[in-house]
């Protein structure tokens, strides 16, 4: 045979044994997975809920109109320390000073009415008890002339005389009577009077007091939302009055934000928590939960889902958190964006995996996934039968074992910002997939894989011209 024959046999074995050497290894490594894995390991772990919200201070005051007027004077600015009262701004106060000048004059007039009245009782009284003693008189004198008459010592005329003092005495004493019973009625009268007026003074009074607002507590004026010509209204039945400007009590700041439903009910009074503020970067400012709201809140609207209407919508809803800061700073001010994570639990030395270990088959694939691989998948020997109930959705973590991927159902605990707790189904050192997460998907249990922990290569960005 010649020799470009023999070379040309050569190399189309070559080529044919090269081929057939690629299809066996397609064909034993066509379902092979290339994975990353990652161990379980002890750890201390934080379970934290993040929620934002903004800053407010715990007690804050709205001061709204109480009386009509128009503004003359806004005595503060916004920003302005201000004391419990301190005097804030002025209304046009004329006609209310005017009311309250002609009560207080027409006040003085009853009170000398009243004084004249008790005046004429007190005379009143003492010509009673004069007449009172002019009737004891006249009384003795009548008894002593009717003995007298009887003995025939004085006479006729002499009698009528003394019987007609004695009568004049009693009409005079029922008539003092009477007159005391007038002036202490007139005196009633003079006291109901100036009573009266000093009502109809107290209401005029709080008319002008109501021309000078002044600050209920002691805070900054964080809001003024009126100006000097603007006219004030008060509120009617259900109706608010002009709202005219806001002081916030700075001294006990707090962030108030919203958790979603699904962590609403980790959260308590007293946990720990951690607040950022927008305003101020790299801060981090300690803090404690002092409330935990009950009324869920729609998110779209703001508005407590209270009514049947809202309570059958499937709107995503939150709940008001209130985080109490332990050391304020001095700049900070209501209304600021703000971040609260809040510590909601945390055990030491307990085992973990990566949040994103974690995968969710149901009892059909993995009845599946045994009749197909035999002896290959593990179902949890150790544990009795999954229930029909348990076999809906099961959560697992694929364990590396003689290179193949092995569904373990597990049972979890608290999570941390990346990793989980397992309370069973893993030991500690236990090698499990952790990804990619598009593997990890559609991942099938019993599964052959090939662990790849590479970090994958950065991809430059082409430059711009």
């Amino acid at each position: 045979m010649k020799k470009w024959k023999k070379i040309t046999l050569g190399v189309v074995g070559a080529v044919v044994l090269l081929a057939v050497g690629a299809v066996v290894y397609h064909q034993l490594t066509k379902d092979i997975v290339t994975v990353q894995s990652a161990r379980v390991v002890k750890q201390d772990l934080i379970s934290v809920v993040t929620a934002s919200g903004e800053i407010r201070p715990k007690t804050y005051t709205n001061v709204l109109g109480e009386g009509f007027g128009k503004i003359t004077e806004i005595v503060v600015q916004e920003g302005d320390h201000v004391k419990k009262g301190d005097v804030l701004l002025h209304l046009e106060n004329i006609q209310p000073g005017a009311d309250v000048q002609a009560q207080v004059a027409n006040i003085d007039s009853m009170d000398a009415g009243m004084r004249v009245a008790a005046a004429n009782y007190d005379s009143a009284v003492a010509t009673l008890a004069q007449r009172q003693a002019d009737l004891q008189k006249a009384k003795y004198d009548w008894e002593r002339a009717q003995k007298l008459f009887q003995e025939q010592l004085i006479s006729k005329q002499e009698y009528d005389a003394s019987k007609a003092t004695y009568d004049s005495a009693v009409a005079a004493l029922n008539a003092s009577k009477a007159q005391v019973d007038q002036t202490r009625a007139a005196r009633e009268q003079a006291r109901s009077n100036l009573d009266q007026s000093r009502a109809v003074l107290k209401h005029t009074a709080d008319v002008l007091r109501k021309t000078t607002y002044t600050a209920p507590i002691d805070g900054i004026v964080s809001y003024i939302a009126v100006r000097v010509g603007e006219n004030v209204v008060p509120g009617i039945q259900n109706a608010t009055g002009s709202f005219l400007l806001t002081i916030s009590d700075m001294s006990v700041v707090t962030s108030e934000v919203k958790v979603d439903e699904t962590d609403i009910t980790n959260v308590r009074e007293g946990q720990p928590a951690e607040i950022t503020i927008d305003a101020i970067p790299g801060k981090i400012y300690k803090g404690r939960v002092t409330q935990v709201g009950e009324l869920a809140i729609l998110r779209s609207s703001g508005q407590a889902a209270t009514t049947q209407t809202t309570a059958n919508t499937q709107e995503a809803r939150d709940f008001k958190v209130v985080v109490t800061l332990d050391n304020p700073p001095v700049s900070l001010r209501p209304g600021l964006s703000s971040t609260a994570k809040i510590q909601t639990a945390q055990k030491q030395s307990i085992l973990t995996v990566p949040i994103q270990a974690l995968a969710i088959r149901t009892g059909k694939e993995l009845e599946e996934a045994q009749q197909a691989n035999g002896s290959n998948v593990t179902l949890a020997a150790s544990k009795p039968a999954l229930t029909p109930a348990q076999k809906d959705e099961i959560t697992g973590v694929f364990v590396i074992r003689n290179k193949k991927a092995e569904f373990v159902p597990v049972q979890t605990g608290i999570s941390g910002v990346t990793d989980i707790e397992i309370t069973s189904g893993l030991r500690e050192g236990d090698e499990i997939v952790n990804g990619p997460y598009k593997a990890l998907r559609t991942l099938r249990p019993g599964a052959g894989i090939k662990v790849d922990n590479t970090p994958p290569k950065r991809e430059d960005n082409p430059s711009s011209d």
